[in-house]
């Protein structure tokens, strides 16, 4: 179940310096056969503006309802890290995020949230969500995108 999990429990932490998916890693999910909710939170994204190289700062939240695979959190996390030299749009740090994780674990339902801190006196909350197609999570995903609201409350 854990065999190809080659971080966790690793002594050294590989801090990559560049954009890498492939630091994900993902585990059997122990529970496969009832829907449940994981939430992430990570406080310290970090990613560059892609035309001014400025450092953006955000609170990511992700949350899924996993099918068959997880996602390992070490694996998460530096994979997180990853971006800190990255430059991308605030909206397309959540897209690529999102997408790797589906690429990786194929959930039943995810959600990624970008809370960016303000810039220039403008903050951006980009929000996508993705549910299995035909079924319960498609028809969830597009009831939580269009009800979706930051969870800052503004």
């Amino acid at each position: 179940m854990t065999d190809n999990l080659r971080l966790l429990g690793s002594h050294t932490n590989e801090y990559p310096q560049t954009y890498s998916p492939q630091m994900l890693e993902a585990f059997e999910n122990p529970h496969p056969g009832r829907d449940y909710r994981v939430h992430f939170r990570c406080p310290e994204f970090t990613s560059l503006c892609p035309i001014t190289a400025q450092p953006d700062f955000a609170l990511i939240l992700i949350d899924y309802i996993p099918e068959r695979k997880m996602v390992e959190s070490k694996s998460l996390k530096l994979y997180l890290f990853s971006f800190r030299n990255h430059g991308a749009f605030h909206e397309d740090c959540v897209n690529i995020i999102m997408n790797d994780l589906i690429a990786l674990m194929e959930p039943r339902y995810i959600e990624v949230e970008g809370i960016f801190t303000p810039r220039g006196g403008i903050s951006i909350h980009p929000y996508c969500n993705y549910g299995r197609p035909e079924g319960r999570y498609d028809e969830l995903a597009r009831l939580q995108l269009f009800n979706s609201k930051s969870r800052t409350g503004m």
